[in-house]
């Protein structure tokens, strides 16, 4: 799989295309619905980014996250989460191997992470969203893995503190399963400890890689009503009970979801991916030509978002997207769950205590 780079031709052409795949990614030459063309397109930035690095960790961690999430890797279930599910993942660590490849063009010597620290980088990527995958044992009270949407950025990083050792990686464990907390909301990143700024500069490629993969994908307006809405349900997030004979309702239904989305947005532009990770999205540029395909394609789903919701036309979401899971009936089954949550709400409902997305 080759991408168009900076230096190559017919750049715009290929990066805005207009008949981007649903599965692709945002450049609509990279399938992110299957692990080995991602792993070879992120092989093409290692190598050339750091020339004669081994590259045998990445290579069998895109192995072990494909058994993890497709139900092969022994203890485990598989992934049940119909919108964090294989395809997410694989789309924001190809994202992340971009933001490295950028970074080290741009910055001085001194300052570069170099291939073990990206090394260190891309593994967590591909992990960042273990946490919802259900053990065998440990989880076996658990029926579908929204369950630890709350706390899964946590749980991610006590896989990460399990695997990392088993394969030659212990001394990356302190800073993998820190960093790991970039993607979520479970620590204040102001709060987030790391001597050298290096590690910090990772932190904020992957939270940042992990919000503009998701908010560029094709299908990401659909996938927050159809998909995200039910994680949140099932999570505790759209729906909680509050204090004895009270509940809480933050999104009436996937529609409502969307409707707050622009605010959203706005907040994540400003609080997390500008003044948080310090615009660290813009390295992407160094391999467009100064085009960021990311931003752009998340301006288009906003704008066309805000199209709907001032029309009220919602039938233009209309994309079906595939599922990338790895248990059977999995959709079926959370749309089961979020029944029984949502019927289980009794007593008086009252305000929420503000806007929460904790994607």
């Amino acid at each position: 799989m080759t991408e168009t780079r900076r230096g190559a031709p017919a750049n715009k052409k290929r990066i805005m295309s207009q008949d981007r795949r649903n599965d692709y990614d945002v450049t609509n030459t990279v399938q992110v619905s299957d692990p080995v063309s991602v792993r070879n397109a992120v092989y093409e930035l290692y190598s050339e980014t750091f020339p004669g690095a081994p590259y045998d960790k990445i290579w069998l961690a895109f192995y072990d996250f494909e058994r993890l999430f497709t139900g092969r890797y022994p203890g485990y279930r598989g992934c049940d989460t119909t919108y964090h599910d294989l395809q997410h993942t694989l789309d924001m660590t190809l994202a992340v191997a971009r933001l490295i490849a950028g970074y080290e063009r741009s910055v001085e010597a001194k300052d570069r992470l170099g291939a073990r620290r990206a090394q260190m980088a891309i593994i967590t990527s591909l992990f960042h969203d273990a946490g919802y995958i259900r053990h065998e044992e440990r989880d076996a009270e658990f029926s579908n893995g929204a369950e630890f949407t709350l706390y899964h950025v946590s749980r991610s990083a006590d896989f990460l503190r399990r695997y990392l050792p088993e394969h030659g990686m212990a001394r990356d464990v302190a800073i993998a399963s820190m960093i790991v907390h970039f993607t979520g909301y479970e620590v204040e990143l102001d709060k987030i400890e790391l001597d050298d700024p290096r590690d910090i500069i990772c932190g904020h490629l992957i939270g940042t890689a992990d919000l503009i993969a998701q908010m560029a994908d094709r299908c990401y307006l659909e996938k927050c009503r159809d998909r995200l809405y039910k994680e949140f349900v099932v999570g505790g997030v759209a729906v909680e009970n509050a204090s004895p004979g009270e509940y809480m309702v933050r999104y009436h239904s996937g529609q409502d979801l969307l409707r707050k989305t622009p605010v959203f947005y706005q907040q994540v532009m400003r609080d997390r991916l500008h003044r948080k990770f310090n615009r660290v999205y813009r390295y992407i540029e160094v391999i467009y030509d100064g085009q960021n395909p990311y931003i752009d394609a998340i301006a288009n789903n906003i704008s066309h978002l805000v199209r709907v919701i001032e029309s009220g036309d919602w039938t233009l979401l209309r994309r079906q997207p595939p599922y990338f899971l790895g248990i059977v009936n999995a959709v079926n089954d959370l749309e089961l769950l979020v029944k029984r949550q949502l019927a289980s709400l009794s007593g008086k409902k009252v305000e929420p205590d503000g806007l929460l997305m904790p994607v």
